[in-house]
């Protein structure tokens, strides 16, 4: 399966932005998906490049959270702003990374994805409550590169 597109189906896809308009709904943060084929680059790196990219870092409290997967190369990266950052513990990441993990060994990658989306919502919703006035920042769409 070397296709981006070929990796999640129409269907697939709408749950996931599903996933993300529910994980939201308790949330402040902003949680965007980056799915592509391959990277030159290391997966971290290219993962910054993508949220720069996609404008991520222009939320209020600097709380997006990207979610990049590299089809072929069997990788994701997690990656929080530094309004994240600055009121987490080092190893914040870690449930979410698991539930992905988990699911991706097996073979359920959409279940992956949107596992680790809720389980980052669920996450950020203990530093970032969503509150009465809050604003989805961010477009909800599975981005592709």
């Amino acid at each position: 399966m070397s296709n981006v597109e070929d990796f999640l189906s129409i269907e697939e896809e709408q749950e996931i932005v599903q996933a993300i308009r529910q994980a939201e709904r308790n949330t402040s943060g902003e949680i965007r998906v980056h799915i592509e084929r391959t990277t030159s680059l290391s997966h971290y790196n290219r993962t910054l490049e993508v949220f720069r990219m996609l404008k991520m870092f222009n939320t209020k409290e600097q709380n997006a959270v990207l979610i990049y997967v590299a089809v072929d190369d069997h990788k994701f990266v997690i990656y929080g702003d530094k309004g994240i950052d600055a009121v987490v513990p080092e190893n914040f990441w870690e449930s979410t990374k698991n539930t992905i993990q988990q699911q991706f060994k097996q073979g359920n990658f959409k279940q992956g994805i949107v596992a680790g989306v809720l389980k980052a919502g669920k996450e950020l919703q203990a530093h970032f409550p969503w509150t009465t006035n809050d604003v989805d920042e961010l477009p909800n769409e599975v981005s592709k590169g």
